[in-house]
């Protein structure tokens, strides 16, 4: 079949521009951080499109919103595709909505154009992949595969004190005709598009990226604690400045872990200074460390310097290192690759084999059932900004690629990967 008779190429667009209405921002962004207001709204109206089509909302524990398109055997395993309706405070119209849209399109056309499938078919959106808002990011998929703890994901807390157990209370009860399934289930494959935040597709000219795996990521929290003072009183030997021993850890680290080899990738992201006052020496300094290396002896290394550089030029302060994330190197399913590959072949789309170099959710699926992934261009390679854009014609191709994959596993006896 060609791409043109597997989607609604139009259908899709319109749908996904207004997602983008929701938490749109003045300079074209969208800034729809997880079980917030914006989220809410953003799960009625894909909801609303689903029913529709004759797919049934649930929900979860987690907050992980599921689409179903009942098959003929209920008890087999499912099919999942989708992505993430959050983004980042200033993030773009595509980081995750795309992958969404495309599921929901792509099961939406199923539904549509064919006989009932033989087993269902699950769009999902899962509950903050971006970690913005609340940290660490993919909770719902680590909850769902059993990698986290409810308890510990509800005591999580924002910048303003509200924990992930009181917003996920507040989006069950604004939602409360879409009943609750139990946390996790088996599942025969997962499948998910996203633009590649990256620059090698565009830089190919090529339409589809085939994703192999994505590169091993590390994150911790560090706290540093030293005591106030009176910047124009407190003598400098005798000061106990929170800054000054972050400034010296933030310089060791870059030093030392920011040059280990050309594919490190070490970020500290988020620093938050109290008293944060002009005259008052700082007491406490709160950072964020992000480590990635696509070599899990390279980046199992590198973490392990991360304590020891910050316990060696924190005096006279003290310091408590936190590790949040730590997931390895993974590759996806190299039958599902296949079969994308040749799904972007018979539809005439180039296409290449590309490294993720951004986490999804599609990491922790891929632990407990064939997972692969489908990258589709994006502007310069901009993601996590405002001005983000992917381009008609390529989401419709990766939607199309995506539907012609899922419909090879949504009608397979059994799951055949």
């Amino acid at each position: 079949m060609g791409s043109s008779t597997l989607i609604n190429a139009d259908r899709l667009w319109t749908r996904l521009m207004a997602l983008a209405e929701i938490g749109a921002t003045p300079a074209g962004g969208v800034n729809r951080q997880a079980l917030s207001d914006g989220e809410i709204a953003a799960w009625r109206r894909v909801i609303g499109w689903a029913r529709e089509a004759g797919l049934t909302p649930s929900t979860d524990a987690a907050g992980n919103l599921f689409l179903t398109l009942a098959g003929r055997d209920r008890a087999a395993s499912p099919v999942l595709l989708g992505s993430h309706l959050d983004s980042q405070p200033t993030g773009g119209k595509f980081d995750g909505a795309a992958g969404v849209m495309a599921a929901l399109e792509a099961a939406v056309s199923l539904a549509e154009q064919s006989d009932r499938p033989a087993r269902d078919v699950i769009v999902v959106a899962w509950m903050n992949e971006e970690g913005s808002r609340f940290a660490p990011g993919m909770m719902g998929s680590e909850a769902f595969t059993g990698e986290r703890n409810m308890d510990a994901i509800r005591a999580a807390r924002d910048a303003d004190g509200i924990s992930v157990g009181e917003a996920l209370d507040r989006l069950h009860q604004a939602l409360p005709d879409v009943p609750h399934r139990p946390l996790g289930f088996a599942a025969g494959a997962y499948l998910e598009l996203h633009i590649e935040q990256g620059p090698l597709l565009e830089a190919a000219d090529c339409a589809i990226g085939v994703v192999t795996g994505i590169q091993g990521k590390k994150t911790f929290q560090v706290v540093v604690e030293g005591a106030e003072g009176h910047a124009g009183t407190l003598a400098q030997q005798e000061r106990r400045d929170a800054l000054a021993a972050f400034a010296r850890m933030a310089s060791a680290l870059h030093a030392e872990i920011g040059t280990v080899d050309a594919d490190i990738k070490f970020t500290i992201g988020r620093v938050a200074v109290v008293p944060n006052a002009p005259s008052v020496v700082p007491s406490r300094v709160s950072f964020s460390i992000d480590l990635r290396h696509p070599d899990n002896a390279v980046l199992d290394a590198a973490g392990a310097r991360i304590a020891a550089l910050c316990q060696q030029n924190a005096a006279p302060c003290a310091v408590t290192v936190t590790p949040l994330v730590d997931a390895p190197s993974n590759a996806f399913d190299p039958r599902l690759r296949a079969s994308i590959a040749e799904a972007a072949r018979a539809q005439g789309h180039s296409a290449m084999e590309i490294l993720s170099a951004a986490g999804h959710d599609a990491r922790h699926l891929a632990k407990i059932c064939p997972a692969a992934m489908i990258f589709i261009p994006c502007r310069d390679g901009a993601s996590h900004v405002e001005h983000e854009w992917a381009e008609p014609d390529h989401v419709a191709a990766g939607a199309s690629v995506l539907a012609q994959v899922l419909r090879e596993l949504a009608f397979a006896p059994g799951i055949a990967v």
